[in-house]
This record gives C-alpha cells, sequence and structure tokens, in this order.
C-alpha cells in the first residue's frame, strides 16, 4: 500500500490560480486545480492508481492532507552560492546548519563553495561533502569544486575527476584567478569537463588594502576603499577569455554597473557567459555601513546608489541570469571587531525570497513570477541542474509560499549558526510556509494548517 500526500488550498506561483498537488515518496504523482472536487485522486485512489500517466506499485492506503491556506506553491528555492563553512570550519556553520537555515528559506537546493579548511580540491573532498549532506542535510547539496590546488592558483585542480565525483561547477571563489594565462587554460580544460567556471572577479592590485566601496562614505570614515574597477576589469578581461577559448563562465555576485556592462556585451556577442546578484546589492548602498557597522561589510562591498540601479536595472532587463545569497556565515566575535579587522561576509539564506518580494516585486521593477523563476528555474538552467515543475513525475521539490505576509528580522532566531546580517529589524513581507525537499517536510513554519490524514474511501466517498 502506498501513501500519498496531497497539498490543497494552494495558488499556482506563475498564475496565482487554484492548485492542488499529490506526491508519494520523493515523486510527484499528480498536479491540477481540483483533485479531490472533481474526484480524480479519489477514483485513482480506488482504482489503485494515481491521477498520473503511471500506475502506483500498490494501491493508495493514506492521503496525508496539507492544507496551503491559499499559498503559492512552487518549485523549491535554488541558490548557486553557499558557503557551509566545511570541511574545517564548523565553528562558523556546518552543512547540517546551513541546510537547516536553507530550507528555513524555501531552499531544496545550494551550492556549497569550495573555500573551505582544507579547499575541497579532489574528489575526496568532493565526496566527503555529498556524504555529510546525505547525513545531515536538509536540502540537495551539489559541491563547487576548486578550480586550482589550495585555491592558489597555480596549477589546474583534476577537473574531469572532480566533476565525475559530483562537482556541479569549479570555482576558486574568495580569490580570483590572478593569471589571465590560468584563466585561459582553466576555461579550455571545464569545457572538456563540460562544466562552468564560477569566477570571483576581483583585481588584487586594485583592491590593495580596500574594505568597503570606495566613495564618500569610506572617505568620510577613513576606511581604504575598493574600486568598482576591481571587479569590473576583470569581468571585461574573462568575457575576452571565453570568445577566445569557448568556455564557459558564470560571473558571482556582481555588484557594480561596468561589470554589468561587461556581462551584457559578453551576452549580445553570444558568448557563453552568465551573471548572478545577491539582495544586498539591490537593497543596500555603501551607506548601510553607518559608522562602521560589520554586518554591512561583504566583498564585493555595498556599492552607492548609482551601482544599486545599474543592479535592479540588470535583473529588469534579463542581463543577470539568476540570483544567489553568496550565504557567508561568520563568528559573532570575529564580526565584532575593528572594521578592517573584521572579515567579509554575511548570511542571506532565511531572508532572501523577501528580500526579493519587498525590494524587487513590490517597487515593480519585475513581477512576481519572474522573481521566483530567478530563484528556481533559473539557477536550474544556468549549472544544468535536473528541472524541477509542478507535474507528474518531477521531484516533490516544492516551497509554500505567504507573499503577503509580513514579518521582522530577528537575527537571534535564525536556523543558521551565524547572525552577520546587516537586516536586522527590517520589516518585510513574504514568508516561507513549508519547505518540501524529495518528498519530505524539511521545514515548516508554525502557522502551516495541520496534517490531516484520511483513508482512500474516505476520499472516494467525500468525492461522490
Amino acid at each position: 500500500m502506498t501513501a500519498v500526500s496531497l497539498i490543497r488550498n494552494a495558488r499556482h506561483w506563475r498564475t496565482g490560480r487554484p492548485f492542488e498537488l499529490a506526491f508519494a515518496g520523493d515523486t510527484i504523482l499528480a498536479a491540477g486545480t481540483d483533485l479531490v472536487a472533481s474526484g480524480a485522486l479519489a477514483r485513482a485512489a480506488a482504482a489503485g492508481a494515481p491521477a498520473a500517466a503511471d500506475p502506483l506499485p500498490g494501491a493508495i492506503d493514506v492521503i496525508d492532507v496539507i492544507d496551503a491556506g491559499g499559498a503559492l506553491l512552487a518549485p523549491g528555492l535554488v541558490d548557486p552560492h553557499v558557503h557551509l563553512r566545511q570541511p574545517g570550519q564548523s565553528g562558523k556553520e556546518t552543512i547540517a546548519s546551513g541546510t537547516r537555515a536553507a530550507a528555513a528559506g524555501g531552499f531544496t537546493s545550494v551550492l556549497c563553495m569550495p573555500n573551505t579548511d582544507p579547499v575541497v580540491d579532489t574528489p575526496a573532498w568532493v565526496e566527503w561533502v555529498l556524504a555529510r549532506a546525505r547525513e545531515a542535510g536538509r536540502c540537495r547539496v551539489h559541491p563547487i569544486a576548486a578550480l586550482t590546488l589550495g585555491q592558489r592558483g597555480g596549477q589546474l585542480a583534476e577537473l574531469v575527476a572532480l566533476r565525475e565525483a559530483g562537482a556541479a561547477a569549479f570555482s576558486d571563489d574568495g580569490r580570483p584567478v590572478e593569471s589571465a594565462g590560468m584563466m585561459r587554460r582553466a576555461l579550455e580544460y571545464a569545457a572538456f569537463a563540460g562544466l562552468p567556471i564560477v569566477c570571483h572577479e576581483e583585481d588584487m592590485t586594485l583592491r590593495g588594502d580596500g574594505q568597503m566601496n570606495e566613495g564618500p562614505v569610506a572617505t568620510r570614515l577613513g576606511i581604504p576603499g575598493i574600486p568598482s574597477a576591481a571587479e569590473s576589469v576583470m569581468v571585461r578581461r574573462d568575457v575576452e577569455l571565453v570568445e577566445l577559448t569557448g568556455g564557459r563562465a558564470h560571473f558571482a555576485h556582481l555588484s557594480c554597473a561596468e561589470s554589468l556592462a561587461a556581462l551584457r556585451d559578453g551576452k549580445r556577442r553570444g558568448l557563453a557567459v552568465t551573471g548572478e546578484t545577491c539582495p544586498h546589492y539591490w537593497t543596500l548602498t555603501d551607506a548601510a555601513v553607518g559608522e562602521g557597522d560589520t554586518n554591512a561589510k561583504m566583498n564585493p562591498p555595498l556599492r552607492s546608489e548609482y551601482h544599486r540601479r545599474a543592479v535592479i536595472e540588470a535583473i529588469a532587463d534579463g542581463t543577470i541570469d539568476c540570483f544567489a545569497t553568496d550565504h557567508a556565515p561568520h563568528r559573532a566575535i570575529d564580526k565584532d571587531r575593528p572594521f578592517d579587522q573584521a572579515p567579509f561576509g554575511i548570511v542571506g539564506l532565511e531572508t532572501a525570497l523577501a528580500l526579493t518580494l519587498t525590494h524587487l516585486v513590490e517597487p515593480g521593477h519585475i513581477d512576481r513570477a519572474r522573481a521566483i523563476e530567478l530563484w528556481t528555474e533559473a539557477p536550474r538552467r544556468v549549472f544544468g541542474l535536473p528541472p524541477a515543475e509542478l507535474a507528474p513525475g518531477f521531484p516533490a521539490d516544492l516551497v509554500l509560499i505567504r507573499p503577503e505576509a509580513e514579518w521582522t528580522v530577528a537575527p537571534e532566531q535564525f536556523h543558521s549558526k551565524a547572525r552577520n546580517t546587516p537586516f536586522a529589524g527590517f520589516r518585510l513581507k513574504g514568508a516561507v510556509l513549508a519547505t518540501i525537499c524529495a518528498g519530505r517536510v524539511t521545514h515548516a513554519h508554525p502557522d502551516l494548517a495541520p496534517r490531516g490524514h484520511r483513508s482512500a474511501a474516505a476520499l472516494v466517498e467525500a468525492a461522490g
């Protein structure tokens, strides 16, 4: 006998129309507007088959009903840029705590960066991350492996072996590939391996000892600045190298107008270039640093209002391919230092969706369906992950979203081990009601209606 879970009283994330969905195990069985009212699911239960095309391996016994209360139902969100800090930095985050935070934010898949201790630069370490994720994770974890050994930029890692071990992409994130010659070879080798390079674009000679965006705020505070050119000249370089090599480059955490112009130019030329940006770049400016708040210190840094508007324009015109959080957890003791001594990075998994709905959808920059697409279908396309649709046969990776719900960011309530966010106290709209990964509820908001159990016979009777 097979137990089936049925989500009722939901609305489809694209159309907003009433929608119901049934799944068993890790697979969607049926989806439509009135599975119960029409009797489709009940008749299928009586016949021992789902309302999908393929029969179940046995009769349906129990229907587990989840009342969505009018929430939007969408495929689970995907974050292509997180730092789970394992191996070696579990004081900041673990795969278990990081994926709990991901599930709380509506994510069913994350791609994690390799700048750990030791660096994930061998097949054994890729396999280690995957094993820990299977044991403790609350979402699917796709490791991104180091591009060069130790992320030192001197020798390429064994990219084909890393791909075969399960790597989803290659990156020296946290550090740039400073040598153009090395990047050329990397793009050629990665193209042979069939995976993209995720580029952390930063000219270290231009960054120098900079700690925040170069501009009037940094001058007032007496903090060394980082010019936007430190990012954009490297994006320009790698657009040209993609054309030279035929490789694929994905530009991480883009923050400034010139970088976005370079990406736009590469797309116009038909090159295999894609790019992401993060909620803090369309929400905040360097003014958020205030008098030296280290929770507003990240790399690339928060830019001026001019660059914030350029980021929004690039999202609206399609230059940006997908969203990412660059979730970078740190211990409070590390952030509680003078600005120039504190580490770069903020957490973002648990605020990402609400910042998107509040600061992109509410002002009308993009519509809600496009916003959700940039967290779901778009990163899957960029990184070649299996598609996820609300249709029979697809994985039961789902999120229920209450877009009108208002809440206040309270870092002490985060599921992450870290609290380093510049959004503490922000009033946001959009809450995750439930996250389901591979058919398992990995996060449920207290407001989720109690789950009831009804027999197949009861549903048949109710449908008449």
